[in-house]
Formats: structure tokens, sequence, C-alpha cells
């Protein structure tokens, strides 16, 4: 288990949600996980908020140290598949957190 998680959230227009379901899963969180200090990665798609504007989806990574989402070898594997040019153009309302486990 690692000690950190990297929080993604992020919306996609509807016409383009079955596609960026399609390479986040098939191809965007394998590369990743292949960065070195990635251990995992698991999608949610929200449900409820009491917040507005909160992102419809999140990827939570395991990663063994806060540098690793900014790492060469990160930026290498997101710049793989469909990701870069299909996906990534489309995507709106992104946040980026860093998390450290308390104990």
């Amino acid at each position: 288990m690692a000690d950190y998680i990297y929080l993604v959230q992020m919306d996609i227009p509807a016409e383009n949600e079955e596609e960026f379901n399609r390479v986040y899963d098939t191809e965007h969180v394998p590369n990743i996980c292949n960065a070195p200090g990635v251990h995992s990665c698991t999608r949610y798609q929200l449900t409820s908020s009491d917040v507005n504007g909160v992102a419809r989806y999140a990827a939570v990574y395991e990663v063994d140290s806060p540098e690793i989402p900014f790492s060469d070898g990160w930026k290498a594997e997101s710049e793989k598949g469909d990701w870069p040019t299909k996906i990534r153009p489309h995507t709106m309302n992104r946040s980026h957190l860093v998390f450290k486990k308390m104990s």
C-alpha cells in the first residue's frame, strides 16, 4: 500500500463520455500504472454531492511519493495512446490533489 494518493477529478461532455471511459479504462490507466512509483488506480463516478461544481469523474492513484504524478515516467506514460489527442482536449473542470496517508 502506498503512502500517498493522487486524486484526479474531471468532467467530459456527454458526447465524448463513452470514448472517455473506454480510453481511460483500456489505455490510460494501464499506461499510468506502468510508471515507476504507481501502484494502482481506481476510478469513480459521482453519485451525490453537497458542493456545487464537483467533477463527475474521479481517479485515485496510489503512488510512492507526491512527486510521482509530476515525474518524467508519469509524463511519458500519459502521452501514450488516444488520451493526449482524443480525450484530454475535451476534459474540463479538472483538479489534481495529492494526499498523504495519516497512519
